[in-house]
């Protein structure tokens, strides 16, 4: 039996959803290996051969001489390309595409990550740093504030279609309860996340590996958080 071209390494995370969301919505067949961060598989020799960084998600593309790809907003360019979908052929609108890739990638990831650390992470194992908590929290809603500006009026970051540039995005925005940064006042990216919220192939992407509804504020965020913490302590 011939085996799909795409091998994904990921998690349940929101670098790890990505590949997930666009493999779901493209009817894409595939295969997956989830990586167990508390064996510290992520940096396991084999995989370290695939993804020099030691983090997830990775593909191998079998169809293309088992080319391996790291970087999540790398992955979802490489995929767009492949099969030809969520990218416009128009060459304005792939450079916004690319723009507001690179604007997830560089900016929204890193500073909420950051929240996220410090207070799910770092907090609960005894390093408090409430300057570094306020410095990202702030920053994170400063960029929320830029996708609800760039939504107004519009349903997608980019044409009029949904893209990879949605799909990075969203997994990291809508864990805003994770970040703990406020999305009030915020129409159009809540608008946004309503949109998103409403179809069924992300949302299914989001159950893999396993589902982790603590990221969005649902199920027993107590005991997820605290989980989450005593994983990362060492």
């Amino acid at each position: 039996m011939t085996k799909p071209d795409i091998l994904l390494y990921t998690a349940n995370t929101m670098n790890g959803w990505k590949p997930l969301i666009f493999l779901h919505e493209g009817g894409i067949d595939y295969d997956m290996t989830p990586i167990d961060f508390s064996k510290k598989e992520q940096k396991a020799p084999d995989y370290v051969k695939l993804n020099p960084n030691g983090r997830i998600p990775t593909i191998v593309d079998r169809g293309n001489d088992d080319f391996a790809v790291f970087e999540s907003g790398a992955i979802l360019w490489y995929l767009a390309e492949k099969y030809r979908m969520f990218l416009s052929d128009d060459p304005k609108l792939r450079s916004e595409t690319l723009q507001w890739l690179m604007f997830q990638m560089g900016g929204v990831g890193p500073m909420m990550g950051q929240a996220m650390y410090f207070q799910r992470i770092a907090k609960p194992n005894g390093d408090d740093a409430p300057y570094a908590i306020d410095r990202y929290v702030k920053e994170s809603r400063r960029l929320l504030e830029v996708l609800d500006t760039r939504l107004e009026g519009r349903d997608w970051l980019v044409g009029d279609a949904y893209s990879i540039a949605d799909m990075a995005t969203y997994p990291w925005a809508r864990s805003y309860f994770w970040a703990t940064v406020s999305v009030e006042g915020l129409d159009n990216l809540n608008a946004w996340f309503g949109r998103i919220d409403a179809r069924p192939k992300t949302q299914a992407a989001l159950q893999l590996p396993e589902p982790r509804p603590s990221a969005f504020g649902q199920g027993d965020v107590d005991a997820a958080a605290a989980a989450n913490a005593a994983r990362f302590k060492d």
